[in-house]
């Protein structure tokens, strides 16, 4: 059996995730251990007791759901089910393209968890500068979409699945194409609980500083396929993973594209690996052959 990993971004985040995994599994009690020293915050209470508030912080978040995501695989690898189950591809959304591409062994985990706190202290920096935000579109035409983008100065940040794509832009203009969204053609527009304008030109500054971070830090060639959020297809070569990851800041998300991308690699199971089951909801009406399980609690093993 052929699998493919998935890995969900901000989001996905709430207060208890990885708690039942603590409680079961040395090997992802390790992680979290060495999170909590390396960070300038104690994690693993964050991630277990919140508040939910503090969750929510783009500094704070982003560690979290790399540090759950990545535990779990490491987890399942030491237990050997992927000895059974090759691994044949990865992937994740926004952020979870980190832990994918650590799962890749592009870079290691103490690397990846320094990218990524880096990566969010950043992006808070630049969510700080100005009242932005997120609106969730259901449903609509790109013609209307577009529209919408020209006339409230937004920016399309993600393409999730059929029939649901994320804007960014000012608080004030949200609220405005929020409440004629409908009249445009939408079924919903949905205010999403985000600290900022993620993935638009509003992340140019931590986008900067960012690439420049980013240039001391080796790459190397993934010892799976990654498909990446910036064109849904695969990424191999170091120096364009390390472009990539710079780019994806104020770049729109084609998580879409690299759902589709996953069927096309015939596999037989794609894992979870996070909180909830948001990507499996993406996937289920990207593509229904998609089997995707969610590996949010250990009971998952159960089924394997």
């Amino acid at each position: 059996m052929k699998t493919i990993l998935l890995f969900p971004g901000q989001g996905a985040q709430v207060v208890g995730m990885g708690k039942a995994w603590y409680d079961a599994s040395e090997t992802v009690r390790k992680y979290f251990d060495l999170a909590d020293k390396m960070l300038p915050f104690r994690l693993s209470d964050l991630c277990f007791n919140g508040p939910t508030e503090a969750l929510q912080e783009t500094r704070i978040c982003q560690p979290a759901l790399f540090v759950v995501g990545y535990a779990i695989f490491a987890h399942l690898k030491k237990l050997g089910v992927f000895d059974k189950n090759p691994i044949i591809a990865t992937t994740g959304i926004s952020l979870g393209e980190l832990t994918a591409l650590a799962v890749a062994d592009v870079f290691d985990f103490e690397t990846g968890l320094k990218m990524v706190a880096e990566r969010g202290r950043l992006m808070q920096e630049a969510c700080d500068r100005q009242p932005t935000g997120m609106l969730a579109l259901i449903a609509g035409t790109d013609e209307a979409l577009q529209k919408l983008c020209s006339d409230f100065d937004l920016d399309v940040s993600n393409k999730n699945c059929p029939g649901q794509t994320v804007v960014s832009g000012t608080l004030e203009n949200l609220r405005k194409a929020e409440f004629i969204a409908k009249e445009r053609g939408f079924k919903m527009a949905i205010p999403l609980k985000v600290a900022g304008a993620y993935h638009s030109r509003w992340m140019q500054p931590a986008r900067v500083q960012f690439e420049a971070y980013l240039k001391n830090i080796p790459f190397q060639v993934p010892s799976i396929t990654v498909l990446t959020n910036t064109t849904g297809e695969a990424i191999s070569d170091p120096e364009a993973i390390r472009t990539a990851l710079g780019i994806q800041l104020t770049s729109t998300v084609l998580f879409e594209k690299c759902l589709r991308k996953c069927s096309e690699q015939n596999g037989d199971v794609c894992f979870e690996c996070g909180p909830g089951n948001v990507i499996a909801g993406l996937a289920k009406r990207t593509d229904a052959s998609l089997n995707v399980k969610s590996a949010s609690e250990p009971d998952m093993l159960q089924n394997l």
